[in-house]
């Protein structure tokens, strides 16, 4: 009996090979050894069960790190395109459609006050023909205007200023265009005989109820044709508008030609108490005869 218990437990410990014995590592020689153990005492199954799971962490940080910056450089590029395409717009409405000017003088009050903001129309003149009563922005034809002294804005403010103009985003100042009301067409005769008349056209004396409040028709007596391809523009306040009465002596004779003219106003915009829809007066004209 005590034999086969030999056997089975495996051989007896010499002498000095006692219980307490131990390997050259420390440990004793009948410890049992982990199969499979790397250097670093972890199980290399367990460690080869965490390494797909890593490799899965790596992967999905980078593909969160890659979807971030494709996130930023998407609204980057969205927000580009939409900025160019609002400028583009802006653009091609300012020049073929619609444009903003302020005005800065009192020569069309009470119609237009200092420092209204309008928008005129550029289909006129075009495919829709100028009409008496028409407000209308016009280029000077040549020393309407005296030099306007503008305000320091040094080169960066005035660069970003002309640039924003020109796209339309700002109000085109006054620095070389006019607001008047036309009162005659090419070929009409306009006349005024002097301080307390009317002004007529073709002979027939107009009603103007839109002139400010205290101003005659015309201190100023005079009687011209309008030369074919111009207009015969006046000033709702009449005693303050330097108009074509007060350039007869220029080239044209006082009248604008019709390619000088920007468009027609048609809305102020601004500010938002004088809001307001810019009708033409046709009850005015409505008895006036075309020219003979």
């Amino acid at each position: 009996m005590s034999e086969r218990r030999a056997e089975e437990l495996g051989p007896v410990p010499g002498p000095g090979q006692g219980a307490d014995a131990h390997a050259g590592d420390g440990r004793p020689l009948w410890a049992p050894t982990r199969m499979g153990a790397g250097d670093d005492g972890a199980p290399r199954g367990a460690r080869e069960q965490d390494a797909p799971r890593e490799r899965r962490r790596g992967r999905h940080d980078r593909d969160t790190d890659r979807r971030g910056r494709s996130t930023a450089w998407s609204w980057v590029r969205e927000t580009a395109i939409i900025l160019v395409s609002a400028l583009v717009l802006s653009l091609v409405v300012k020049t073929f459609l619609v444009q903003a000017f302020f005005i800065p003088s009192q020569s069309m009050h009470e119609t237009l006050v200092e420092n209204d903001r309008i928008l005129v129309s550029k289909l006129t003149p075009g495919p829709r023909d100028l009409q008496r009563g028409d407000i209308v922005v016009f280029k000077d034809p040549g020393g309407w205007l005296q030099p306007v002294v503008q305000p320091e804005r040094g080169p960066v403010g005035e660069a970003l200023n002309d640039g924003l103009t020109w796209i339309g985003l700002l109000p085109q100042d006054a620095g070389e265009h006019l607001v008047k009301r036309v009162i005659g067409l090419p070929g009409d005769r306009v006349a005024c005989t002097g301080p307390g008349e009317p002004v007529t056209v073709n002979g027939v004396p107009i009603d103007e109820p839109y002139l400010a409040a205290g101003s005659q028709p015309s201190e100023k007596a005079f009687d011209v044709v309008v030369p074919e391809g111009s207009v015969w523009v006046m000033g709702d306040n009449r005693q303050h508008s330097a108009d074509s009465r007060y350039n007869q002596g220029r080239p044209g004779g006082g009248s604008v030609p019709v390619d000088n003219i920007v468009g027609v106003a048609f809305v102020t915009v601004w500010p938002v108490d004088r809001v307001t829809v810019l009708r033409n007066p046709s009850d005015t004209f409505a008895g006036v005869p075309d020219p003979s």
